[in-house]
């Protein structure tokens, strides 16, 4: 047992140090490491699922023992939308835990400097009073068909805290909104509902369909934040924030899915109509961050919505193996 050292503030992050990005390949991770390699750190530790599997114990704690990272984001999670939160309870629950408690725990142990946590904006109760602000968490129940998922990201944020708490570590926790990007996951059964919109309109246009169904009712309203615009906000408080509360990461503003729909439709250029199946369940009513925090801190989004989706329409088209 040891006591981290006193957490220094306002202090940036050395450019030749050793930072690890857990999950350098997902949406985030890419994110992430793009954001640090533009702003002059090369000294990044990275690692495949195949080379190093965050949910074995000994060898993440055998990994930190060997490379010493000084700075680490946690990227690294299992995720996926409604369908894949709601059938592989079980999963998201045990994979989520293991990772993150192997991760947090060898970074005390081997004295990582500091460390940021990614949360979700999802964790958040499912009627908690909108925008949601960062104390709201733990606050009322969640939404049935991801808590295994939330569960396992609110015990991150607490194990970030606990480790402050007890040990003095600087670790962090960020709770960004829904995300979108390079690298997002396409899959029109386990994806997010932007990237299975995107593709979904893609598919149909292609096909010359008249029209195309679209689940729930397309009442809810949801915020989207562009993965580059998260990568710079956690570099941002990555560099310049040390306290032990969450900060939210958003844009402060949201949509209706309808709105949304319209907005992917014109951009990928699909010219049929848009039906709504009401037998499908729409998930939390509204989700809108509350990010005078960041502001005051001093950071702001910068990626509007629609270029953000033209971006992301882009990516898509370049990823060959999901338009086959």
């Amino acid at each position: 047992m040891y006591f981290c050292a006193n957490i220094k503030k306002n202090i940036a992050l050395e450019k030749s140090a050793k930072i690890y990005v857990a999950g350098h390949r997902g949406m985030v991770g890419s994110a992430i490491v793009r954001q640090l390699q533009a702003a002059g750190y090369q000294n990044l530790l990275t690692k495949t699922s195949a080379e190093l599997d965050l949910r074995n114990q000994a060898a993440v704690s055998q990994f930190f023992a060997d490379e010493k990272p000084a700075y680490v984001f946690l990227a690294a999670a299992k995720v996926g939308g409604i369908v894949a939160n709601n059938t592989y309870r079980a999963d998201f629950l045990y994979e989520n835990l293991a990772i993150q408690n192997n991760v947090i725990h060898s970074a005390y142990e081997n004295k990582v400097k500091k460390l940021m946590f990614l949360g979700s904006s999802c964790i958040y109760p499912k009627l908690a009073p909108q925008p949601l602000k960062e104390s709201y968490l733990l606050s009322g129940y969640l939404e049935p068909t991801n808590e295994p998922y939330a569960i396992a990201k609110i015990a991150g944020i607490k194990l970030c805290e606990a480790y402050r708490a007890q040990y003095g570590c600087n670790f962090i926790s960020v709770m960004p909104t829904n995300l979108y990007g390079p690298n997002d996951n396409y899959d029109l059964e386990n994806s997010h509902v932007l990237p299975a919109m995107i593709r979904k309109f893609h598919e149909a246009k292609m096909r010359g369909d008249a029209s195309m169904t679209l689940w729930g009712s397309g009442s809810p309203m949801r915020e989207f934040l562009h993965a580059d615009d998260l990568a710079e906000a956690c570099l941002y408080l990555m560099e310049s924030y040390h306290e032990a509360e969450l900060v939210n990461i958003g844009t402060g503003e949201d949509v209706t899915i309808k709105q949304l729909a319209e907005t992917v439709k014109h951009i990928v250029g699909f010219t049929g109509e848009i039906l709504w199946d009401s037998s499908r369940p729409d998930g939390t009513p509204r989700k809108l961050m509350d990010v005078s925090k960041l502001h005051d801190l001093g950071w702001h989004h910068k990626i509007a919505l629609p270029d953000g989706i033209a971006l992301a329409y882009q990516d898509f088209l370049g990823n060959a193996s999901i338009r086959k």
